[in-house]
């Protein structure tokens, strides 16, 4: 592959994510909540009661990003943070009903902004374009880690 289309590949790949995340940015407004608050309340009703620590790991976030997010969410009372009854310092996070509510009624605006960006487009191009996108972040995660730095999987 030519070093011309490489540089395009990743030109596109940039171009696109970003009008992806606007897109998303503006779908999620019209239902009172962002992109990252959706990510943290899609994570969390996956992984219920995991620590501050453990979600801004599963989302790849320094914990302090997380912790102003988290803040928002109990305020509008998405979420609540209770008291690890094993480590005093720590705290589990528990979508509330309202939290639940507003992520499973996120799950029909998900799907509806993958039908409308994908329309036409092949399912085995979509695959084809999964895989490489995979194999994609996985090399950029390891360019990323710092020398001697085991990543976890």
């Amino acid at each position: 592959m030519s070093l011309d289309l490489k540089r395009q590949l990743v030109a596109q790949l940039v171009e696109s994510s970003r009008l992806l995340r606007n897109y998303i940015d503006h779908r999620a407004k019209g239902r009172g909540t962002t992109r990252a608050q959706w990510i943290v309340l899609f994570r969390l009703r996956q992984h219920e009661g995991l620590s501050q620590v453990d979600l801004a790991d599963v989302l790849e976030l320094q914990p302090i990003s997380l912790v102003r997010l988290l803040d928002r969410l109990v305020e509008h009372g998405l979420l609540e943070r209770r008291h690890d009854p094993k480590d005093r310092r720590a705290n589990r996070l528990f979508l509330t009903e309202a939290g639940r509510q507003l992520v499973d009624d996120l799950d029909g605006l998900r799907d509806r902004i993958a039908t409308d960006v994908l329309e036409g487009v092949p399912d085995d191009s979509i695959q084809a374009s999964l895989t490489t996108l995979r194999e994609i972040k996985e090399r950029i995660k390891t360019l990323s880690d710092p020398p001697g730095h085991v990543a976890a999987k």
